[in-house]
């Protein structure tokens, strides 16, 4: 897959679908108690509640917690990937990967709670239960990166072993920096240096 047309790619396979108001509080309720207790620490009630809802209204709309992890997920996924621009003809594999850290990174800065839930979902057995169009989501980056190898452009290692050098890097960054309390300026000089230091490792050249 050419690097220009990656971003182009995902924004036209997952685009933002309309929720209600009353699906909104479940998930901003079950944003919140995932991320301060874990998946397995926060039984639906405990979200209801939160939510201001009844029990029997959030299963009106997710029919179990696993279902509604998933929902989330792929709610804030889909919020990450709308502040990826598309990118210009003739983008270089490096500019499209820089453009992909860059805005990602800076979202999950802005989003630091959205951003801890999925490392957390990254990391745990709900990756497996991914619809299509989030696993082409997920096939289009890996298939970024193999063309890269192809190309001669990223080292000759296993494209899923890059990927997880990438995501590690970033998730590790925004984790630094949010932590860190950084100016707007440290912060865009930080950003600008951890993507060229993470190129370094995983480029050929």
């Amino acid at each position: 897959m050419a690097a220009c047309n990656f971003c182009v790619y995902i924004c036209r396979v997952i685009s933002q679908s309309n929720i209600t108001d009353k699906q909104q509080d479940i998930l901003n309720a079950a944003l919140r108690l995932f991320v301060n207790y874990g998946f397995h620490g926060t039984p639906t009630s405990a979200i209801a509640k939160e939510a201001g809802i009844a029990n029997g209204t959030l299963f009106h709309y997710y029919k179990t917690k696993d279902e509604l992890i998933v929902a989330l997920y792929i709610h804030i996924k889909l919020q990450m990937t709308e502040c990826m621009q598309q990118e210009e003809q003739g983008a270089t594999l490096k500019e499209v990967c820089r453009k992909i850290y860059t805005s990602a990174l800076i979202w999950g800065l802005d989003n630091d709670t959205a951003f801890r839930f999925l490392q957390q979902f990254m990391n745990s057995p709900y990756v497996a239960m991914l619809p299509d169009d989030m696993k082409k989501h997920n096939l289009a980056w890996m298939e970024l990166l193999k063309d890269g190898i192809k190309r001669k452009e990223l080292k000759p290692m296993e494209p899923e072993y890059l990927a997880t050098v990438l995501m590690s890097h970033l998730f590790g960054t925004g984790q630094y920096m949010s932590a860190s309390k950084l100016s707007v300026a440290a912060r865009r000089k930080m950003i600008a240096e951890s993507f060229e230091l993470v190129w370094d490792m995983v480029s050929s050249k």
